[in-house]
């Protein structure tokens, strides 16, 4: 051995009393620690299963309201198609002499047919718009013409051509109208082409 060598270090030996405490306290801790983290993990993988089950169950319900909401609306409308196949049964047949009472059948037929369908139509919230004598509103009006109209003030529906229908606040279809140009209409010039293409 030379003489450059180190003399023994005393302290590597034996570990104090207060040293086997804190070593000890600190492994406690470490161990206490894994525990807690064990216990975080487990409740993080649950709660994303949980997740992944409530992603997958609202999924699975959203794809049901789509393919069965119009489920008690279909069902609303059998009972028109049932009207509406008593009044073809009233009907006369092709061919058949045709007299007044059997007229008179098929269109308190036809009556019957539409008033269960404007009823179920408004059981679920669809309402129709006639807006006569109603001023104009272009989101919830489509102007087909304009034309004078003893009574009605100009800017006014005088005339529906074919109702709307809403269902809440949005509008299914607008309902088509001709608007008042106010006043009475204008005698026509003797001779003068009226165009009828509007």
């Amino acid at each position: 051995m030379s003489s450059d060598t180190y003399p023994p270090n005393d302290d590597q030996g034996d570990l104090s009393p207060e040293t086997d405490e804190e070593l000890g306290a600190g492994l406690a801790r470490i161990a206490e620690l894994e525990a807690a983290n064990g216990e975080l993990n487990d409740r993080i993988l649950r709660l994303a299963a949980e997740l992944e089950n409530t992603r997958r169950r609202a999924d699975r319900e959203k794809a049901d309201a789509s393919r069965y909401a119009i489920a008690s609306f279909a069902r609303e409308l059998l009972s028109v198609a049932d009207t509406f196949e008593r009044a073809l049964d009233i009907a006369p047949a092709e061919g058949v002499a045709v007299n007044a009472e059997a007229v008179s059948g098929f269109v308190t037929g036809v009556k019957m047919t539409e008033r269960t369908l404007a009823s179920a139509l408004e059981r679920h919230g669809v309402k129709k718009i006639d807006p006569v004598g109603e001023k104009f509103d272009p989101n919830l009006h489509q102007a087909v013409a304009q034309a004078p109209a003893p009574g009605v003030p100009a800017g006014f529906v005088a005339m529906t051509a074919q109702p709307g229908f809403v269902i809440g606040d949005r509008v299914l279809r607008a309902a088509m109208v001709i608007v008042s140009t106010g006043g009475d209409a204008p005698p026509p010039a003797s001779g003068a082409h009226i165009d009828t293409s509007a």
